[in-house]
């Protein structure tokens, strides 16, 4: 028996609920394939046509299906499935990071060329301490050695003291702002080799100086301000005011040596000296511009007690002779020696008359007296009466006659044994003397002096001769 009969709804029952639920669903298939379709040809009317494509053999389409086909060919709906228990659910994977774009080279194009650098430094640690280090030297040489700091301006009158070392310089010109650092200043004096080459004194410098300018400043000794006086040897008190006045050293010279608080001549046996003659000792003293005559008084004194120390007095103590007896000697000792080398035979000649009791007879006393010192002594001149005047008068005159120096001191202190009464200028021997033991030999001697002043028209025969 065939199957046709179950599509024929003639036959069906109109009140069989099944039969009426089936039709139901099929008009509503058929409902939705029309509206499928009707879609389907307005999307085909609104879209171009396609390429026509190449023709291939049609399959013969199947016959249509009847509605009681196509129930029996559904697929029943799946009954749902009881509800899971809920499981943990993991946060999803973070996304890959986005590949930066790639240029031409195979190599991400940096936004700007300093991004380039600072990846390239972060890639390579050691290059930025290297940066550094060399920025850093850099600096510090630029610190040291100040290229283009030049020696400043305006004028600093530093005074460093005797005995500072390199780093008390430094800190000194640093607080005077000569310098900008006494650190760097200390590291220049090293590397240039001049720390024992930076002199004390009086220094004109600059403000804001280079290291180096400073340095050059300082490794060069200071001009001496100083105002120098010479004293000859044998000078009086009224040659050396003269001398001080030309020097121009202010103040009264033959004032400030009546007296003075460093030297008393009484202490030398002096207790009668009316002056400081004969211990304002010949000498070439430094003094400060425009310092008074009493320092240059008082360097002569401290120089002669300093000198004085040396001197030995025993001969001369033996004899009952002070101090000051010696310098009275040593006085005429300096005016009468033509020569260094008879300096001692003149003292044994003033030591031998004062044995015998004799007066010196000695020249140089009365010019002394007269103030006479370069022409020829008169005959009233020769004959004055004056406790000075060794002709007339036994002994020693009342005090020094000059300022001696060392030779003539020590020569008085303690002189040479001899005979010797007399002594007369040598004609033509250059200031030498002729010494005699006996009256005799002292008038032949005179004789030939006097005939050789003859010859010279009057004039002295103690030039040196040929």
């Amino acid at each position: 028996m065939s199957d046709d009969w179950l599509k024929d709804d003639a036959f069906a029952d109109p009140d069989d609920p099944a039969a009426r639920e089936r039709e139901q669903r099929r008009r509503e298939r058929e409902e939705k394939r029309a509206k499928k379709a009707g879609k389907k040809a307005e999307a085909e009317q609104q879209a171009p046509p396609p390429p026509p494509a190449p023709e291939e053999p049609v399959a013969p389409r199947p016959p249509p299906r009847t509605p009681e086909q196509e129930f029996w060919d559904e697929e029943p709906e799946p009954e749902p499935e009881p509800p899971r228990p809920e499981e943990p659910v993991s946060p999803p994977p973070p996304p890959p990071p986005a590949m930066p774009a790639v240029s031409g080279n195979g190599r991400p194009p940096a936004a700007r060329r300093g991004g380039s650098v600072l990846a390239s430094i972060g890639r390579h640690p050691f290059r930025i301490f290297a940066v550094i280090a060399a920025l850093f030297v850099l600096w510090f040489l630029g610190a040291l050695f100040q290229p283009f700091h030049g020696d400043g301006s305006g004028k600093v009158q530093v005074t460093i003291p005797k005995g500072s070392s390199v780093a008390e310089v430094g800190d000194l010109l640093a607080d005077e702002g000569v310098i900008s650092n006494s650190t760097f200043f200390q590291a220049r004096v090293t590397l240039a080799g001049k720390r024992s080459e930076i002199y004390s004194g009086h220094f004109t410098l600059a403000h804001d100086m280079s290291y180096g300018a400073a340095i050059d400043t300082l490794s060069v000794p200071p001009v001496k301000r100083t105002l120098t006086v010479t004293i000859p040897e044998g000078y009086t008190r009224s040659q050396a005011a003269q001398v001080a006045e030309e020097a121009g050293v202010p103040g009264d010279y033959t004032k400030a040596t009546i007296r003075s608080k460093y030297l008393d001549p009484a202490e030398y046996g002096g207790r009668n000296a009316k002056d400081l003659e004969g211990f304002l000792f010949p000498d070439t003293f430094e003094l400060k511009p425009k310092a008074p005559v009493a320092d240059l008084v008082q360097l002569q004194l401290q120089d002669f007690q300093r000198r004085i120390k040396g001197v030995d007095m025993k001969y001369a103590k033996s004899k009952n002779l002070t101090i000051f007896d010696v310098v009275t000697i040593a006085s005429m000792v300096e005016d009468e020696a033509g020569v260094d080398s008879q300096r001692g035979l003149v003292a044994s000649v003033i030591y031998n008359r004062l044995h015998e009791g004799m007066p010196l007879g000695i020249d140089a006393t009365i010019r002394f007296a007269t103030g006479n010192y370069t022409e020829p002594l008169t005959e009233s001149e020769l004959a004055i009466d004056s406790p000075y005047n060794s002709r007339t008068n036994a002994g020693l005159p009342p005090g020094p006659i000059s300022n001696p120096g060392l030779e003539s001191i020590e020569a008085a202190a303690h002189p040479p044994k001899t005979g010797y009464l007399f002594y007369v200028t040598t004609p033509g021997a250059c200031g030498k003397l002729t010494f005699a033991k006996t009256e005799a030999e002292f008038e032949a001697a005179v004789e030939k002096y006097n005939s050789a002043r003859e010859a010279a028209g009057g004039n002295s025969p103690d030039s040196c001769g040929e």
